[in-house]
């Protein structure tokens, strides 16, 4: 029997594993590792959602298939929430379909419009989905490495140059993701028109990923969606993940250009029949109802946003405070530097007892960072950051 499947032989180990895998061991033998590697919402869900979900599942005829597209309702629901936040009209039916989370999403929207000689155009770091989605699906990535110097436009047009070199076939589509994981890095409205100008003139679709947009503490941030004639060759992805704390309930979307919709929304009616009926009534309920819980939401992380910049600083380790998401991206002391992410997380994880995500896990040109993920109350962060205090004064 084959042991081996090419397309599992040909994933790298996932490197969080490693560090996971010492964070267990760490923790049974009694150490309080404080975990701010994965970025797993902490925050409850608002009862009033978890309410309507529990509401909605005691209609026995919400027990059978659902929609694999999303209900009407939820359709509707995030084209109103566009209309608002963004003043962006969105057809319900023809420019929007709800996936099993924004991740979902991604990976089947590469299913379905790679082939084998297809690139993508991908920033290096980045979440990991952005550029595996497409390697999975069989289509290759073109890296836009971060820290050049040069700016994503200009990586864009010189790729573009060299497959006319070189007699390859343009790349598809190129993947933004702001505000970003892991970086934090926010976009303005003036880059989106750049990106879309582009684009546009030589024929490469964008596909934003927009799951950390309302976890922001400066200025509001914009959608790609926002752009005159955006809709031509984007599409952009949300999720009620981190907007209502509901990363378990696995909701996203994907709106925007009618063939990328229509493409997503064919291959999933071939793979899955959509999310339990009533999580997707909670969720229609969560966009339409009253949006205090998402300014608490915001708030929240926001004051964890500022111990945890206070305490680094503190402790020797000064970060720039992340605009946006539930994130810091950290460049590693220089006297770690030489030790690389994953053994830097490693050594914290042994001498100051806490977890961080090793950058080189969102791609080559992030090892020399590690994201902090601020899924701890504020007295857990500022215990690690005592902790933090204390190992880099041992050194």
């Amino acid at each position: 029997m084959q042991s081996e499947f090419d397309k599992i032989k040909n994933l790298p180990p996932y490197v969080f594993a490693e560090v996971n895998k010492l964070k267990d061991a760490k923790r049974a033998a009694g150490f309080d590792i404080i975990d701010l590697g994965m970025g797993n919402p902490d925050i409850p869900t608002p009862k009033h959602i978890v309410d309507k979900m529990i509401e909605t599942s005691l209609a026995p005829n919400t027990h059978r298939y659902s929609a694999s597209k999303g209900i009407p309702g939820l359709r509707k629901a995030i084209a109103g929430y566009y209309g608002r936040r963004f003043g962006v009209d969105i057809d319900p039916n023809t420019e929007a379909v709800v996936s099993i989370g924004s991740k979902e999403g991604l990976a089947n929207l590469a299913q379905a419009i790679s082939t084998p000689e297809d690139s993508f155009l991908v920033p290096n770091p980045s979440y990991p989905i952005h550029a595996f989605g497409f390697k999975i699906a069989g289509a290759s990535v073109i890296d836009l490495p971060m820290y050049t110097g040069k700016t994503i436009q200009q990586q864009v047009v010189e790729e573009i140059e060299n497959c006319k070199k070189t007699g390859r076939k343009k790349p598809l589509a190129l993947v933004l993701n702001y505000p970003g994981n892991p970086t934090a890095d926010v976009a303005t409205l003036d880059f989106y028109e750049e990106m879309v100008d582009l684009c546009r003139f030589h024929g490469i679709y964008i596909i934003s990923d927009l799951a950390y947009c309302e976890i922001y503490f400066d200025e509001p941030t914009p959608s790609i969606l926002q752009v005159k004639g955006a809709k031509d060759i984007c599409v952009e992805f949300t999720t009620m993940s981190k907007t209502y704390s509901m990363p378990g309930w696995r909701v996203g979307f994907c709106v925007g250009n009618k063939e990328l919709v229509n493409a997503l929304t064919r291959i999933k009616s071939y793979l899955d029949y959509g999310v339990f009926t009533p999580i997707q009534v909670a969720s229609a309920y969560a966009l339409n109802g009253p949006q205090d819980c998402v300014e608490d939401i915001r708030r929240i992380y926001k004051s964890r946003r500022d111990v945890l910049v206070e305490g680094m600083a503190a402790a020797g380790w000064p970060i720039e405070a992340p605009k946006a998401s539930m994130f810091a991206w950290a460049q590693i002391p220089e006297k770690f530097r030489h030790l690389g992410s994953v053994e830097f997380a490693k050594l914290l994880m042994e001498e100051a007892e806490i977890a961080v995500s090793p950058g080189i896990g969102f791609g080559v040109h992030g090892d020399g960072h590690v994201r902090i993920s601020l899924v701890e109350n504020k007295q857990r962060i500022r215990q690690a950051t005592r902790n933090l205090k204390k190992f880099i004064a041992s050194y």
